[in-house]
């Protein structure tokens, strides 16, 4: 397993993070102590939740996640063994967290990290990040951004004094964000300077073959900045797996079971891109989902690539992506596709 520097803390992950978004919906108790199990057996030691999980997010199934890795702790009495992220959840309209809206203020920020840790049956969290912004902005893949004037969003240095009580009472180590844009990126490593208050070391936004939008600006900041990141959706919902080609469309698999909700990459540039993506990788004898794994892990501006999979045959071979190397020949293919349908999905 390789090992990366968390921003400029002195922790480090392990270049592959397991994702956990799956477990109370897709995946019962069971399966993930298996997943978690294997993970750490396989040199994982970087684990990634959030309070909004499982996805797709309803009030029936609500910390369910958080749940399950919380027992799993209980049984195992190994919480020193890994790292641990979880996320508040950003300004969404759901009012089944703490009875009211969600936001990014103070006391959501307090109670949400009190929450968590209940379920979690841990004392601190490793990692703490702010799952969206409470502004409005183009994340979840907006392309284009929309000001506007009348936009009430708890200013930023209001969320990060809030970040730093949770530091200093030691139940957060440290703070990250999460699809964020290079404004909010820079604007928070500048209130932490100017403020001193604790320094965000690591942005986890989506990034794949599909979806490289993160290079456009963030990728400069995680490399100057030190706040690497960490990628989520690095099979696009599995799409780069090639499981949906031709139509199909497997038996519990995510987009089978819940396509009207997650359309990003499902839309014709996508499936085009990923059919050549596909021939790229049966060119060079490699399985599809490893290539596209392994093209994630060799970026400089990486910290940890967020794996998640529903079944164990999943996360052993993403796990094995590790083992994969690409040559030049195969980086140069996929830039060819990639120059003629830049960010099919974003």
């Amino acid at each position: 397993m390789e090992f990366r520097k968390l921003g400029n803390t002195d922790i480090e992950v392990s270049l592959i993070c397991l994702g956990t978004m799956t477990w109370g919906e897709q995946n019962s108790e069971k399966e993930a102590h298996e997943q978690l199990d294997y993970a750490l057996d396989s040199g994982i030691n970087f684990i990634d939740t959030a309070e909004l999980y499982p996805v797709p997010p309803k009030k029936e199934t609500q910390g369910l996640t958080d749940q399950y890795i919380g027992n799993w702790i209980g049984l195992r009495k190994n919480r020193d063994k890994f790292i641990l992220a979880s996320k508040v959840t950003g300004r969404s309209g759901m009012d089944w967290f703490r009875g009211s809206e969600t936001r990014l203020d103070r006391d959501n920020i307090l109670q949400s990290v009190e929450d968590s840790l209940k379920r979690l049956k841990t004392d601190y969290i490793d990692l703490l990040q702010l799952h969206w912004p409470d502004r409005k902005s183009n994340f979840f893949g907006n392309l284009d951004y929309k000001h506007s004037k009348e936009d009430d969003f708890i200013p930023l240095e209001l969320q990060l004094e809030a970040l730093a009580e949770l530091a200093k009472s030691g139940k957060v180590r440290y703070i990250g964000l999460s699809n964020e844009t290079p404004w909010g990126v820079a604007k928070f490593l500048e209130l932490s300077k100017t403020n001193n208050l604790p320094r965000i070391v690591s942005v986890q936004n989506p990034y794949s073959l599909l979806n490289r939008s993160f290079e456009i600006g963030l990728s400069e900041i995680a490399i100057r900045e030190n706040c690497g990141l960490l990628a989520y959706s690095p099979l696009a919902f599995g799409v780069l797996s090639g499981k949906y080609l031709g139509g199909k469309k497997p038996k519990g698999a995510r987009l089978t079971l819940f396509g009207d909700q997650f359309t990003r990459y499902t839309k014709e540039r996508s499936i085009q891109a990923t059919e050549e993506y596909e021939r790229i990788a049966k060119k060079h004898n490699l399985d599809f989902a490893q290539m596209s794994l392994a093209f994630i892990n060799r970026q400089p501006f990486l910290t940890s690539n967020i794996i998640g999979a529903t079944t164990m045959e999943q996360l052993k071979s993403n796990i094995g992506s590790l083992g994969i190397s690409l040559s030049e020949d195969i980086i140069s293919d996929i830039e060819t596709v990639h120059s003629s349908n830049p960010n099919p999905s974003p």
